[in-house]
């Protein structure tokens, strides 16, 4: 309640800086006016210099009506916005009346007025009061301000779904209020509790009913120094606690149920902690993984090597490996341009994918147009028979090649294998299985040769 106290507080420091700052722009104009029709060589001037020495640039702000000179009985003699005074009367007027019946008004804020020079534009004034030498009445100088002004004023301060803010003046009379409604404006709540509470300090705050639309509202109002003005800010109760219902809610649940608390909370951190691993993962699986098929790239597969290898060694198992080359490949892609030969790649690549079921064997591209297939587990005759599933796997694709002796696709695939009686390392059974790979291409192409040891 508190922190929403405050906020209410800044809120309405906030409308009343602006309302304040511009009410005194406002008021300074309107004393220059008075000061100026006090003199002489003004007032003799032509009719359009004269309004440009007494009106300055005040009188053409946004949001702002024309600022008029009226006289004793209620006419406009002089107009910022004409040279010839626009016809109307305005006795009637409380900014009228209020100046000519006290001497000492000072300057004036009306009460909501719809205008009659502006097609009913709902507006207030502001006048200050015109004396002959003698002190006698002489008229007023007024100023007219578009409750639209105050109406974007305080579209711009957020309050909730059911917050409010006004201006009321302190007779009790509404001038605006947000949401807007213009029903609500010149509405008279002098009598409401809540208008008791505005006039029992400069400013404060407390708890109560709107006389509105009852919603019951935390209220902080303040007088604007100065001015005959009050500006109120509400926030609904039930914008203020839903938050902290929730909050009562959530913490009362865990207090009742410490264990489950622990649970709930340990869930959410696990689940987070499984969000972070999952999101680590899949950038640790790209940065291991070859964009164009699929499979493991070069850094992958000697992490995959290394670790195999160490596992063939102390467990003494056998160890094998397949090179596969896609044959006269250079030749395919200067025939058929390298989108194709991306996409020649990328098929070979399912079928190694798809020819490789066990758990532990992986694949990866080790280059160009050539892949390594690693088979922990598998003896020789294993290697050759997982092979030649991939050698005709590609072949079957049937991928038109010209420049090739099959007139398609064709891999050419060398194997080697280690057993525990051997010596060497994995280099040793890579060297190998590639040298078997060039003795396939050597012999005529989509084979699989094993390698034969000198």
């Amino acid at each position: 309640m508190e922190r929403a106290r405050e906020t209410s507080r800044n809120l309405a420091l906030i409308a009343e800086r602006d309302i304040d700052r511009n009410f005194e722009l406002y008021a300074l104009s309107l004393q220059a006016v008075v000061d100026g029709l006090n003199e002489a060589d003004v007032t003799a001037l032509p009719a359009r210099l004269r309004r440009e020495v007494l009106f300055d640039r005040a009188a053409t702000a946004k949001y702002l009506g024309a600022m008029l000179v009226i006289d004793a009985s209620g006419k406009i003699v002089i107009d910022s916005d004409n040279d010839v005074p626009r016809a109307g009367n305005f006795a009637d007027r409380a900014y009228f009346t209020v100046q000519r019946d006290n001497p000492h008004a000072g300057l004036y804020v009306s009460d909501p007025y719809r205008s009659r020079l502006r097609n009913g534009t709902p507006s207030i004034a502001l006048s200050r009061r015109l004396s002959h030498s003698d002190g006698s009445f002489a008229g007023i100088v007024l100023i007219a301000i578009d409750l639209e002004y105050f109406r974007h004023l305080f579209a711009g301060l957020s309050l909730g779904p059911h917050g409010a803010i006004s201006l009321i003046g302190r007779d009790g009379v509404m001038i605006t209020r947000q949401p807007y409604d213009a029903d609500v404006v010149g509405l008279n709540i002098s009598r409401a509790s809540t208008f008791r509470q505005f006039m029992s300090a400069p400013e404060g705050s407390f708890s109560d009913m709107s006389t509105i639309d009852g919603t019951r509202r935390l209220y902080y109002f303040r007088h604007v120094p100065d001015l005959p003005l009050i500006i109120m800010v509400a926030e609904a109760e039930p914008d203020i606690y839903a938050a902290w219902y929730r909050r009562a809610f959530v913490i009362g649940s865990l207090t009742g149920v410490l264990g489950l608390g622990f649970v709930v909370l340990s869930f959410l951190l696990g689940a987070q902690l499984r969000r972070r691993m999952r999101a680590e993962s899949e950038l640790e699986l790209l940065a291991r993984t070859d964009g164009l098929t699929g499979l493991g790239n070069r850094r992958s597969l000697g992490e995959i090597l290394d670790q195999e290898w160490r596992r063939a060694r102390r467990t003494r198992s056998m160890f094998s490996l397949l090179f596969v080359d896609i044959d006269r490949f250079k030749a395919y892609n200067d025939t058929y341009g390298h989108q194709a030969g991306d996409d020649a790649l990328a098929a070979v690549a399912r079928c190694i994918g798809e020819s490789i079921r066990r758990p532990p064997d992986s694949a990866a591209r080790y280059g160009g147009e050539e892949f390594v297939v690693v088979l922990p587990d598998t003896p020789p005759a294993g290697a050759a028979q997982v092979a030649e599933k991939i050698r005709a796997a590609i072949s079957d694709l049937a991928i038109e090649h010209a420049g090739s002796e099959y007139g398609r696709i064709t891999a050419s695939i060398g194997t080697a294998s280690w057993s525990p009686d051997q010596e060497g390392d994995v280099t040793a059974v890579i060297k190998a299985a590639d040298e078997a790979l060039y003795g396939a291409k050597a012999t005529g192409r989509n084979k699989v040769t094993p390698y034969q040891s000198p």
